[in-house]
């Protein structure tokens, strides 16, 4: 067994009871080495079952011959390939556009615990953290690539990341592999491809531990990132309280044991929280979140971010995508037998118990609304919001129950949903942010 291969097998020694391994392979030199060693190994260890996946975007013309390399090459090492074709919209970024699809079609691909393999290197790590150094990011985006992360139902695990593209050339030629070039990677008008071509080779010329020493780095930020990320999850601890208003089902922070935090705490907090929703603000549009945190007691401000936004409501954060961000339609609903009814954008609403449906009908707040609520007379719908401290995000989608004219029920409050009458409730289950940050 040579160094490649027992490296390789040492970085993947926690999956060897997955229930497969598939190699992402595009056919150029990383995926193809990785997809010949593995081959290698799995004729001398008991292995899981070994598979490629290829993704053919379609972006040039050369690329149409791609397919069919991968077959052969796959043929002849015995391992079972699987072509899938995407469509890759267009956009201001072509290149991450097609890398959405790509990994889109690898999630769809994956099964429960299965691994997807891909090849990027050491090298690739470098550029990865001198490309992200340039752009001004981050403790987190200069972590550069993560071995391993959540993809789908499986996992996805870098395997080469300790290996230097050298090694892989010179393994490649020794067993007289072929592989394809990407035309596309010799234009140093794209970034990526300026620093592999016209930056990198210099500076390992001058420091010829170069890449080594720059993807050592990005090792020890990605430690550093951990505890920022331990200390963002104790912080967030206190800050995770639940909210009056759990049937919403939407994230939310109270905000007071936030703001006895640092502004670097408070921070690294909600980046911490935000990540889970997807794309990160930039530095400087977090001026949003001081503003959103400083705003009157009495104010409603929001901080609007790629996909979503977060309100600021009676003591409490509150992330909002997706149906949340549209309008809803007037409800125009015939209460006749049945129990529950769709609301367009709006999620379900049932009508629990016993009520006579003649003449019922369900409407939104339009202002000047006022309800009969037992031992205290009619009192105005603004009023009773106010007393139950209802997000104001809410009150606009809250559904109300009519018979003509006279308002019966506020759907999930309590005392006023209809069961202070005792034989029925007005129950509604709202839309969720679906839609994260990106």
């Amino acid at each position: 067994m040579n160094s490649l291969e027992s490296r390789l097998l040492a970085a993947l020694a926690s999956w060897r009871d997955a229930p497969a391994w598939r190699v992402a392979l595009s056919g150029g030199l990383d995926s193809t080495v990785l997809l010949h060693l593995l081959a290698r190994l799995s004729r001398q260890q008991a292995l899981p079952p070994l598979s490629a996946i290829h993704v053919h975007h379609g972006l040039q013309a050369a690329a149409d011959a791609w397919p069919e390399h991968c077959r052969q090459l796959c043929a002849a090492l015995g391992v079972p390939l699987q072509v899938e074709y995407v469509r890759v919209d267009a956009g201001a970024s072509l290149e991450r556009a097609a890398r959405e699809a790509r990994y889109a079609a690898f999630t769809r691909q994956l099964g429960a615990g299965e691994l997807l393999l891909t090849g990027q290197h050491r090298d690739d790590q470098a550029e990865t953290l001198l490309f992200r150094l340039l752009r001004g990011a981050g403790v987190r985006g200069l972590a550069g690539m993560p071995r391993q992360r959540a993809l789908g139902e499986g996992t996805l695990l870098r395997p080469l990341l300790g290996m230097a593209r050298a090694e892989l050339e010179a393994y490649a030629r020794q067993h007289g592999l072929r592989w394809v070039e990407d035309p596309s990677n010799s234009d140093t008008r794209l970034a990526r491809n300026f620093l592999r071509h016209q930056v990198l080779p210099p500076l390992a010329r001058h420091w010829p531990q170069a890449a080594a020493n720059l993807a050592r780095s990005a090792e020890h930020l990605r430690e550093a990132q951990g505890l920022l990320d331990e200390l963002a999850m104790a912080d967030l601890a206190a800050a995770a309280t639940p909210s009056a208003f759990a049937w919403l089902a939407l994230p939310s922070l109270a905000l007071q044991p936030l703001r006895q935090l640092s502004p670097a705490r408070q921070r690294n907090a909600l980046r911490h929280w935000l990540a889970a929703l997807g794309e990160l603000p930039d530095s400087d549009h977090w001026r949003g979140w001081e503003a959103l945190r400083d705003a009157a007691a009495d104010a409603a401000p929001i901080w609007r971010m790629a996909g979503g936004e977060l309100q600021r409501a009676d003591g409490r954060l509150w992330w909002l995508a997706g149906p949340w961000l549209q309008a809803v339609p007037a409800p125009e609903l015939e209460l006749a037998q049945q129990a529950s009814w769709s609301l367009p954008g709006n999620g379900q609403l049932n009508l629990q118990g016993e009520l006579a449906r003649a003449g019922l009908q369900v409407r939104y707040r339009q202002g000047g609304e006022v309800l009969q609520v037992p031992g205290r007379g009619h009192r105005d719908l603004k009023r009773l919001f106010n007393e139950q401290g209802v997000p104001a995000f809410v009150r606009s989608r809250v559904p109300l129950l009519f018979r003509g004219n006279e308002l019966l029920a506020v759907a999930n409050l309590p005392g006023l949903d209809g069961a202070q009458w005792g034989a029925w409730r007005l129950a509604w289950c709202p839309p969720t942010s679906e839609q994260g940050l990106s």
